[in-house]
């Protein structure tokens, strides 16, 4: 008799903390995508992180957790840091994937999880306040401008929403700029048409005033993406500004994303 192998249905982990608000759009969007996701108390992992080897995707959502105190996403970074790095690494290490959206981004760059602090020069990035100095809540056109991020794969731009006050991407220096363009961790910018072809995408098409127009990174292994525009707020059609006067039959391209981190494991 032949047996199939069915492969059992994706486990996601959206781990949420105090001043977390993006938590349950998040998992309602995975399991759009045919995902099982679970909401997980920080505080939970922290007692029993063994608990992550039972999923395959690890989610930080967008929000304000524990209020933005110190800076956007400082205290949770620091908590993984501190206590759940190997935990985080061993996830990684098994072939696993993780996405952090928004403050889930913040976080995954203060905790050096996606890009690893230097022992001598400390973070290499970091994501700082926005040039214009308050919070930019608006619709963005992004460009995917490397394959090397699983989670990108297939998709050549995407229009989504963008609501924070520290989005800007900047590093250290250029030579690390430079570096992270070389191994094409900087799949997704900021665009616009208007610029035609410039180095420089100027606000509001860029909202931050972020470094060669990065809105999002990956780690070096492609399975580790940060970004900061949100696609959890566009997985339907209705989500979209103009969808009373636009006739819209294309896929949301938020669902995208998900769908591409769901169907990996497939």
């Amino acid at each position: 008799m032949e047996v199939t192998n069915i492969m059992a249905t994706p486990r996601v982990l959206i781990l949420r903390a105090p001043g977390t608000n993006c938590d349950q759009e998040s998992a309602f969007a995975f399991e759009q995508a045919g995902a099982q996701a679970d909401l997980v108390h920080v505080n939970r992992l922290l007692e029993h992180n063994q608990l992550v080897a039972d999923y395959q995707i690890l989610c930080l959502p967008g929000g304000f957790s524990y209020g933005d105190d110190v800076a956007a996403g400082r205290i949770l970074g620091n908590q993984l840091k501190q206590h759940l790095h190997a935990t985080v690494n061993e996830f990684k290490a098994a072939g696993k994937l993780i996405l952090g959206i928004c403050n889930g981004f913040q976080i995954l760059l203060k905790s050096g999880v996606l890009l690893p602090d230097h022992p001598n020069t400390g973070a290499p990035a970091t994501l700082t306040w926005n040039d214009s100095g308050k919070f930019e809540d608006r619709w963005v056109q992004l460009q995917v401008t490397s394959g090397k991020c699983v989670m990108l794969q297939g998709i050549e731009s995407m229009y989504l929403p963008v609501a924070h006050a520290e989005g800007k991407f900047v590093t250290r220096d250029d030579e690390v700029l430079q570096a992270l363009e070389a191994a094409g961790q900087l799949p997704l910018r900021y665009t616009a048409a208007s610029t035609n072809g410039a180095a420089t995408v100027p606000f509001p098409a860029n909202p931050n005033g972020s470094v060669a127009n990065v809105a999002g990174i990956c780690d070096d292994t492609g399975r580790v993406l940060g970004l900061m525009p949100h696609p959890e707020r566009f997985v339907d059609v209705t989500h979209h500004p103009r969808w009373t006067r636009e006739q819209r039959t294309e896929k949301p391209d938020g669902c995208l994303i998900f769908e591409n981190t769901v169907s990996f494991f497939a």
